[in-house]
């Protein structure tokens, strides 16, 4: 099979963590674990988030007095495209002996008259009071709104079209690497007036990133792999349960939050109707299980899934493409 597994912040950070290097290397080094048991057998394409990594670079440039400008968020997302790819790359590398890893540092398109610009909504960095807020954002052009008690900076949050680099992806494949790309939901870009990539101002999702990006590779499975066991049923509630299998029209009518679970469900709900195959949202320790059909909320066309022996065959063409 190949699988596209898109990590969340839990792999680099788990909740209550500080954002050292040395906490988020040892995480990785747990997550390579997992990762290796599905390399072992699969094809594998490994995505990430980047949010508190980017948060404090975007900190740190905001408060260098040696700057005339704050460093824009495409360089500071590839900025951490090359840290924590490292990170991966190593980590897999230990854990896969002999086995080639790459880690790419790769662009996503989006649309330059994409409404997210016009109107940004995906809180970044630190919490500020009104008053610094407004000050902020009057001496360095940023947008703050208010989140909960405090302002916090927005940027847009555009919908991911393609990976510029999903051909290098794939070749790397055929050559019989593990891939690490498209972190962060990878470098935001658009295509200007003369044709030519530029970078822009925004954050992508990275789990709607990784649809993009299984669409593309003809993946067999698309894990978004988290910290919580699947999607639950009475969320919050003592009644709360694990659905264990489901259709996109089933997930799409349940009332999800849209800061967490919203965008993970958005994304398998987008990869299954689009290519007819399966997607799931599981803990990262239960990769293994949620591929054998044991574990996780797994969705597929029909809501049936009970194993690897249910995904479709390769497209016959795939080593042409």
């Amino acid at each position: 099979m190949r699988i596209v597994a898109a990590l969340g912040g839990n792999a680099l950070m788990r909740r209550g963590d500080k954002p050292d290097a040395r906490t988020q290397i040892a995480n990785v080094r747990s997550a390579a674990k997992q990762l290796a048991l599905l390399a072992e057998k699969h094809e594998l394409i490994i995505t990430h988030g980047n949010g508190p990594q980017v948060g404090v670079l975007a900190l740190e440039s905001a408060n260098d007095d040696r700057l005339s400008e704050c460093y824009p968020f495409d360089t500071l997302g590839a900025e951490t495209q090359g840290m924590i790819g490292y990170w991966l790359l190593q980590a897999m590398q230990n854990a896969l002996p002999g086995r080639q890893v790459a880690s790419l540092v790769s662009q996503t398109l989006v649309l330059a008259g994409d409404p997210a610009f016009a109107n940004p909504t995906k809180f970044v960095g630190e919490v500020y009071d009104e008053a610094t807020a407004n000050r902020l954002a009057s001496e360095k052009g940023w947008t703050v709104k208010k989140d909960g008690e405090h302002y916090r900076r927005v940027v847009g949050s555009p919908r991911p079209q393609r990976v510029i680099e999903t051909r290098m992806a794939r070749a790397l494949l055929h050559a019989g690497a593990v891939v690490i790309c498209a972190g962060g939901g990878g470098v935001p870009v658009i295509r200007n007036e003369h044709g030519k990539l530029q970078g822009v101002e925004a954050v992508i999702d990275k789990d709607l990133t990784a649809a993009v990006l299984a669409e593309h590779l003809d993946a067999d499975a698309l894990l978004i792999l988290t910290d919580v066991d699947g999607v639950q049923e009475g969320f919050g509630t003592p009644e709360a349960k694990r659905v264990d299998r489901a259709t996109p029209a089933s997930l799409r009518a349940m009332d999800l939050p849209a800061g967490s679970m919203g965008p993970k469900v958005e994304a398998v709900c987008r990869f299954v109707e689009l290519t007819g195959d399966m997607a799931a949202i599981g803990r990262l320790e239960d990769a293994i299980g949620i591929i054998e059909g044991t574990s996780g909320t797994i969705v597929t066309p029909g809501g049936n899934y009970g194993g690897p022996d249910d995904i479709r065959p390769p497209v016959p063409d795939r080593t042409t493409n």
